[in-house]
């Protein structure tokens, strides 16, 4: 029968240097992509707007008695019976951080996804700068990108990532300041303990998760029948299961075991927590990471299921 997955393989040089050659290759097409998905989900997109100190008109509203005189907006009010007051919009300095694995793991594609899992994360990661950066947030990267607020926040970030030397590992994050916002996308394949060990410490300082976990659909149901043999993209071992549909229901349990830890451990430490699989639209993952950026009802953890 016909592989049901695969990644790509490293060729006379290192495994890290080919994953960065690779991810240079295709960072343009991402990027149009981005802003395909970016493009569809728009309309629904209203940032982090509100009522403040600043110098942009906001939005008129009924004059509240005790309000000083001096904020009322006589030309509008003098338009019918009731008595405007001028909203400016909030304008506070706020920076979103963002950051994509880029290790060996995230290269394997399934035949029943149409994209690797790295190659989504890519796309969500850059449609959600995308977004933002129309919204005028800052956006940065560790590691990767100062924060940056300007239209083109998403190019920005394509250019620094196409540039940027392969570094699988987990980012420094010492730098981002507390009440910043964090996204973080994955497959987390790790055990939950040690991820978990990685990110308390973030979320006890003040900055706010939003963990969005990148699965492809065989990862999750294991369609593995009869001789087949795995190996890890990260390390290199291997095992060969002689009648791997005899492992199915132990790995299931095992698999989403870790990701129900990982999830509970988030939101006791009030961090948002998404899974999100290839075989689904980039938009269904984007939607959700815009519900919990915006702060709108409904955030918490969440998962975006096929």
């Amino acid at each position: 029968m016909a592989a049901i997955g695969q990644a790509t393989e490293a060729v006379e040089t290192t495994p890290a240097l080919a994953r960065a050659r690779q991810r240079a290759a295709y960072v343009p097409d991402l990027l149009v992509e981005a802003h395909r998905v970016a493009n569809t989900v728009i309309a629904g997109w209203h940032g982090r707007r509100k009522r403040g100190i600043g110098e942009n008109f906001w939005q008129f509203r009924p004059y509240v008695e005790g309000e000083s005189l001096s904020r009322i907006d006589w030309r509008r009010s003098a338009r019918d019976d009731n008595t405007y007051v001028r909203d400016r919009e909030w304008e506070a300095a706020h920076t979103v951080w963002l950051w994509c694995d880029s290790s060996a793991s995230m290269l394997f594609k399934s035949t029943l996804a149409p994209v690797s899992k790295q190659s989504r994360a890519m796309v969500i990661l850059l449609a959600v700068a995308e977004i933002l950066a129309r919204s005028g947030e800052r956006i940065a990267s560790p590691g990767v990108l100062e924060p940056v607020a300007a239209r083109n926040a998403a190019e920005r970030l394509a250019a620094a990532i196409d540039l940027r030397p392969d570094k699988a590992q987990f980012p420094d994050v010492s730098q981002i300041n507390r009440h910043s916002d964090l996204v973080l996308i994955s497959d987390f394949l790790d055990p939950a303990e040690e991820v978990i060990d990685k990110l308390a410490p973030i979320a006890r300082r003040g900055i706010r998760g939003h963990v969005l976990e990148i699965c492809d659909p065989v990862e999750e149901v294991f369609p593995y029948r009869g001789r087949t043999e795995f190996v890890d993209p990260e390390t290199g071992r291997k095992l060969t299961a002689g009648r791997a549909e005899t492992l199915n229901e132990e790995y299931r349990q095992t698999y989403l075991a870790r990701r129900e830890g990982i999830s509970e451990s988030l939101r006791r430490l009030g961090w948002n927590f998404i899974t999100h699989h290839t075989d689904q639209p980039a938009s269904t993952a984007l939607v959700a990471l815009h519900t919990h950026l915006s702060g709108e009802p409904g955030g918490g953890v969440r998962e975006v299921a096929s």
